[in-house]
């Protein structure tokens, strides 16, 4: 892994391919420097990740890796251009707003600072260096704070446009409010179980509460809310279930559904066909959307304004 991404961030700063000293120097920011074993220890458990998840996919693997360590010497550089700022600005941190920081991530993550010692010394990471990450987090948690995350209002106007630009986003496929008694199949005893289906179905018959034969009998983690599965687009259902359930009526039940795996009753609640969803229903999302971009739009702002009366140097 040390290889790759020796590799790639060589590709990245534009270095010549051979592999770089972990303690070499990848940035300078100001006074500050990024070496290569910040960047690698940084991305560390993200590329272990990715490995996992693309590993015979080596064309896409790659591809993925060098975003990766794109994105955290981006992240890193305008860590230094803030802390920098910080430190320009005049501005202090108290030691106690610190302190209970730590002390918050001690109950929160370790229990109690013996054990935070023992992990800390597992990772070869000291205790100061632990204390001083947790600064640098606050400070540059605040200071975005204060200069990106003020409180946005999003105009009514452009909410509007942008719903009339992303129609595609909210259109919906037909879909079906569900419950459902799932019976799973043992690995032994599969005609117990389907005899059982068989019981429930009939007692459904007879008139028992669909809900209250959910959570006496099925298997599935919906039992507590009485077998109610909410709604759901064919897409969502594997198909021998999306068959009937779309063949089914708002009101109507299905009789015993054998899968691999399990035995399934349905009941189909309410139907909905096709449909785009209103400003109304999507306009809180929209917002949030609108929220995100426009503090991404004032952090590049304000990055590039720190970058203007700094020195960044790329090695």
């Amino acid at each position: 892994m040390r290889v790759i991404l020796f590799f790639l961030a060589a590709t990245l700063l534009a270095l010549p391919l051979q592999a770089q000293p972990e303690q070499g120097i990848a940035v300078i920011v100001n006074d500050s420097i990024i070496t290569y074993f910040d960047v690698h220890s940084s991305v560390a458990p993200a590329v272990e990740v990715l490995e996992r998840q693309y590993r015979d996919q080596p064309a896409e693997l790659d591809k993925k890796l060098k975003s990766l360590l794109r994105d955290r010497v981006k992240d890193l550089v305008e860590q230094k251009l803030i802390l920098a700022e910080f430190s320009r600005a005049g501005y202090n941190l108290p030691e106690s707003f610190i302190e209970d920081e730590v002390q918050k991530r001690i109950r929160d993550n370790y229990s109690d600072r013996l054990t935070l010692t023992k992990t800390l010394q597992a990772q070869g990471v000291t205790y100061e260096s632990f204390r001083k990450r947790i600064h640098e987090e606050i400070v540059v948690s605040l200071m975005r704070l204060k200069y990106v995350s003020q409180e946005l209002i999003i105009s009514p106007h452009k909410v509007e446009v942008y719903y009339e630009q992303h129609q595609a986003d909210f259109k919906v496929d037909d879909q079906v409010k569900l419950r459902m008694i799932v019976l799973n199949k043992p690995k032994e005893g599969a005609d117990t179980a389907k005899e059982l289906a068989q019981e429930v179905l009939r007692k459904l018959e007879a008139g028992a509460p669909f809900a209250e034969m959910a959570s006496v009998y099925s298997d599935a983690a919906q039992r507590t809310q009485g077998g109610d599965w909410g709604w759901r687009d064919r897409s969502a259902l594997r198909k021998e279930l999306a068959d009937v359930a779309f063949s089914l009526n708002a009101g109507q039940r299905s009789g015993v559904i054998e899968t691999a795996e399990a035995y399934w009753i349905m009941q189909v609640e309410e139907k909905r066909v096709a449909r785009t969803k209103p400003l109304s229903e999507v306009r809180d999302d929209i917002e949030k959307t609108l929220g995100v971009q426009e503090r991404a739009r004032l952090q590049e702002q304000w990055i590039n304004r720190l970058k203007d009366k700094s020195f960044v140097r790329y090695f």
